[in-house]
């Protein structure tokens, strides 16, 4: 058994006495050298460590630790995590009762360590039978602002943005897929710290902030996650967004032709983005500069490498209006990744079987029950105001995603045929009224389900997959 968890066991059973927790405390600053201080429900242990100059370690030091037992400590949990390497900073959150939040941060002094602690210290058993989670820390300094007047420029956003809160670096507006003078309803902004962006968000998130008149929704961006540089010395596709809905395959592939012949393998075009495949890696980043800019049918195009979702990954659509970087053969979901970075546990996902094919099933959620004890206060809250991790059902997830984009319920219509031994097969038409138009009024996928669940979930995610 390891020593920490020995000692942890020692003081299993019975709560460490106030003297108990300061000496031991007291003894872990004075064998270290580091200081240790407590502010705004967090005691952050270090940062910088002692003879620490220069900058603080860059982004993809920090790891997120999740499922700590209530009444564990630093002098238990940061000679655990100084196995993985040199803690810059340890952030244990504090409840006021003195008892810890269940959840720090660990800083390291490079990525390497902090990847290396993911790798050895997540699912670790830190007591017996208590098992903590530790995962990527995103240090997210982009908010989603939505319902914003689609005929709202760039420049326009980004001073009134300015203007109403403090460290905005820029902002991404994405045009309007049917109408490139306009923008999609929504925008990310971009802080110069997550501090910044903190302090934002909680300025705007009262619902009765407006912003032209409008009142606007507010959230945190979610976060793309990041591939690792050999990963991505591989890749041969390229993302290519802000096409026109008109723009064919044929049309894209003989641009992406023009300035080497023969260079590109095929293209897969989705609604006005599309993922373009070279026979080399060479002729990619050199189509990339470039077509980067460049206008085909009168858009100017955006490109940008693909990103590869990780081989253990499912799905990797965003709920901001557009589907992450990724190359479209890997959007077939099933065996890959769930895209939800702090979901330490792992079930089963719900999906569909057609034909004895596994349809894309939705993410992957943690699934655990915990005891309802009488008194338990319980707040009355809209689903709207949950994270879309929260969902395990695509046609949950595609209502989540038309709020948040300010846009009208999906309406489902359903249709039915007779299969060659007598089945009755299912599929549903889904329309979305704000965004219907002529080239684009609903959405069907091409398979037929036996129940209505199932075609159901079918419909939505194919949906999901082509806003």
């Amino acid at each position: 058994m390891h020593e920490e968890n020995k000692a942890a066991q020692n003081g299993c059973g019975k709560i460490r006495s106030g003297t108990q927790n300061e000496a031991a405390l007291l003894a872990l600053m004075e064998k270290t050298g580091y200081s240790m201080v407590q502010e705004n429900g967090q005691r952050k242990f270090g940062g910088p460590p002692p003879g620490w100059e220069g900058p603080p370690p860059p982004r993809g030091c920090e790891v997120f630790v999740g499922k700590i037992p209530r009444d564990m400590y630093e002098d238990e949990l940061v000679p655990v995590f100084e196995r993985a390497g040199k803690i810059y900073e340890f952030r244990l959150m504090m409840e006021f009762s003195g008892e810890n939040r269940g959840y720090a941060f660990v800083m390291y002094t490079t990525k390497e360590e902090a990847q290396l602690a993911i790798k050895i210290l997540n699912n670790y058993e830190i007591r017996p039978g208590k098992f903590i989670g530790v995962c990527v820390s995103l240090d997210n300094c982009r908010l989603f602002i939505g319902a914003i007047p689609k005929e709202k420029k760039k420049e326009e956003i980004l001073n009134e943005m300015k203007k109403v809160t403090e460290g905005v670096v820029d902002v991404i507006v994405y045009p309007n897929a049917t109408d490139k003078t306009k923008n999609r309803g929504f925008a990310f902004v971009e802080y110069e710290s997550h501090r910044a962006a903190a302090m934002a968000r909680r300025r705007l998130i009262p619902g009765t902030f407006q912003l032209w008149g409008h009142t606007i929704q507010v959230d945190w961006a979610d976060p793309e996650k990041e591939v690792d540089e050999e990963t991505m010395q591989r890749v041969k596709v390229l993302y290519v967004r802000n096409l026109m809905i008109s723009t064919t395959e044929d049309t894209i592939k003989a641009e992406f032709n023009k300035f080497k012949p023969g260079v590109v393998e095929r293209v897969k075009k989705l609604r006005d983005y599309a993922f373009v495949h070279f026979f080399h890696r060479d002729d990619a980043i050199a189509a990339m500069s470039v077509m980067n800019g460049k206008c085909i049918d009168g858009a100017s195009i955006e490109v940008t490498l693909a990103k590869p979702v990780n081989k253990e990954g499912t799905w990797k659509q965003h709920f901001n209006g557009q589907i992450s970087p990724s190359s479209e053969n890997l959007l077939g979901f099933p065996n890959k990744e769930d895209g939800h970075q702090k979901s330490l546990g792992r079930t089963a996902s719900l999906s569909v079987r057609l034909n004895g094919q596994q349809s894309p099933g939705p993410p992957e959620v943690e699934r655990c029950t915990y005891p309802f004890f009488p008194g338990i206060k319980l707040t009355p809250i809209s689903m709207y105001s949950l994270k879309s991790s929260h969902f395990s059902s695509a046609a949950m997830h595609l209502d989540y995603f038309c709020n948040k984009n300010n846009w009208a319920p999906p309406e489902y219509y359903l249709y039915s045929t007779t299969s060659q031994d007598g089945k009755i097969l299912l599929v549903y038409k889904v329309l979305i009224p704000s965004i219907a138009d002529g080239s684009q009024s609903y959405f069907m996928p091409d398979k037929l389900c036996t129940t209505v669940e199932g075609a159901k979930e079918l419909a939505a995610q194919f949906t999901l997959l082509h806003l």
